[in-house]
């Protein structure tokens, strides 16, 4: 396989590549593969259309009711923060 090299890259760049391929799990040389294989071979028609704030909300799984997410009251101790 071909192999490529890059020079003259902002330090900027590498250190994002570097946060980005931690991010990921997985080596700057794999993060950098993938960037390069998302951009070149993918078709717009392959690109999954960008959803709206409201369609990405419409999405979310139904995981409760809101009463699932209420305070507890007289569970937690009185803290006095006075010094």
């Amino acid at each position: 396989m071909p192999d490529l090299t890059l020079r003259d890259i902002e330090p900027e760049l590498i250190e994002k590549l570097k946060q980005r391929a931690e991010e990921n799990c997985q080596s700057i040389e794999a993060e950098h593969r993938q960037i390069l294989r998302e951009a070149l071979l993918e078709t717009v028609t392959e690109q999954k259309p960008k959803l709206s704030f409201e369609e990405h909300l419409l999405a979310m799984p139904n995981v409760g009711s809101d009463d699932d997410f209420q305070r507890i009251t007289g569970a937690m101790r009185e803290i006095n923060l006075d010094p």
